[in-house]
């Protein structure tokens, strides 16, 4: 009779049963996430414009961006902290509801300076809601099938940005702003009634001796690494349209939809692969390809060129991300799930915050082409930051 094949530390042995991903609540979960995502993706890259027609200058236009990544930022290590001292559904109906009031506030955003608060109040909303639904998800889905579960959870972000950035251009152009607003109102309202009606398991505060804390210590290798593929994604999701514009590609929508249809391909398979071999073969090729992608971006003229960049890049982040964000789990505490979710959040904002507005600031001095090498040369470093921090070892033991 054949031996059972070693442990990969960090993941189940090889037979372990297999126990049941596909429940009523974490489908709904994986809902929530596509219509809020939606909603999102449509704001995400057209705001950009919004604020360009009002003759904002490129900087502005990364500050735009930056603001609201910088208010998601500030709330999340708190959002982290009550979510362990306090449980998951409170928190997370809570930050639904101020993102949803904001974006109906963007019909009476006229001016920049209103702009700016509104992005504050938008971005302080998402930084509770993403921390607190993606700990919920921890929650509910069994250890055993985490990378495929935090792999099929994020389908739904990726499937709104399949469609949010296109419908958002295409609203946005043929019945204006406004109209554009109150669509996507209209989806983060629907949002919080679907997260009303998940059940959460029951909440199991920190034992004795181990308080709730800010961060997750042993989150920080990967937040490390999530922060420089997401500094490249900042200055992408915030330049594309304007460099596909120069090049006469007038809907940017288009390369959001290729990116996020590799992402949707290569998350399912990807997760499964942590599941069974570990991170290393998942992440160092999905850093090489966000790298290779972001390169192709910066020299492409057409839009095959484009399509390519975007197919390369989204199966390098749909490798990395939810690889990524498994290992955070396996490696801390049940009762850290809140402050590994902040920290990982926290520097997933971080580098898109400050991507768009360095590499904005970057964009005044440097054609969009030269800026985008630079933001390969950030996506390059994340690759050396994994290999010296977590990509060291096989991985660390699950803690559940």
């Amino acid at each position: 009779m054949s031996r059972p094949a070693p442990a990969v530390p960090g993941f189940p042995a090889a037979g372990t049963p297999r126990s049941v991903l596909w429940t009523r609540d974490f489908a709904l979960t994986c809902l929530f996430t596509l219509v809020i995502f939606t909603g999102f993706q449509m704001l995400m890259p057209t705001i950009p414009v919004f604020v360009d027609r009002m003759g904002a200058t490129p900087l502005t236009i990364g500050l735009i961006n930056g603001v609201f990544t910088v208010a998601a930022l500030a709330v999340r290590p708190w959002t982290g902290l009550a979510l362990d001292r306090h449980g998951r559904k409170g928190l997370w109906l809570l930050g639904t509801a101020v993102f949803t009031l904001a974006v109906f506030g963007y019909v009476w955003a006229v001016t920049v300076p209103l702009l700016f608060m509104l992005r504050i109040i938008h971005g302080g909303g998402w930084g509770i809601v993403t921390t607190a639904s993606v700990t919920a998800v921890a929650d509910i889905v069994p250890p055993s099938r985490r990378g495929e579960g935090m792999g099929y959870f994020g389908l739904g972000a990726n499937l709104g940005m399949a469609v949010g950035p296109a419908a958002g251009f295409f609203i946005a152009n043929q019945f204006g702003f406004t109209a554009l607003f109150v669509a996507c109102g209209v989806l983060a309202a629907a949002a919080f009634l679907v997260a009303g009606t998940i059940r959460m398991p029951p909440f199991t505060p920190a034992v004795a001796g181990h308080r709730p804390a800010l961060y997750e210590r042993t989150s920080l290798g990967p937040a490390l690494v999530i922060y420089f593929v997401t500094f490249t994604y900042g200055g992408v999701v915030t330049f594309i349209a304007l460099h596909a514009a120069q090049h006469g590609i007038m809907n940017a929508g288009i390369y959001f939809t290729a990116f996020a249809l590799a992402v949707v391909v290569s998350r399912p398979f990807c997760g499964r692969l942590y599941d069974r071999r570990g991170h290393r073969p998942v992440v160092v090729p999905g850093l090489a390809a966000v790298v290779a992608g972001t390169v192709i971006l910066a020299l492409a003229t057409d839009l095959s060129g484009f399509l390519a960049a975007a197919l390369i890049s989204g199966a390098g982040l749909g490798a990395t991300h939810p690889t990524l964000q498994a290992l955070t789990y396996a490696r801390c505490a049940p009762h850290r799930r809140g402050a590994a979710s902040a920290t990982f959040a926290t520097a997933f904002d971080l580098g898109i915050g400050t991507g768009a507005v360095l590499l904005g600031l970057l964009s005044q001095y440097l054609a969009y082409r030269e800026m985008f090498l630079v933001a390969a040369g950030v996506a390059l470093l994340g690759l050396v930051a994994y290999l010296v921090t977590v990509g060291r070892v096989g991985g660390s033991r699950s803690r559940d």
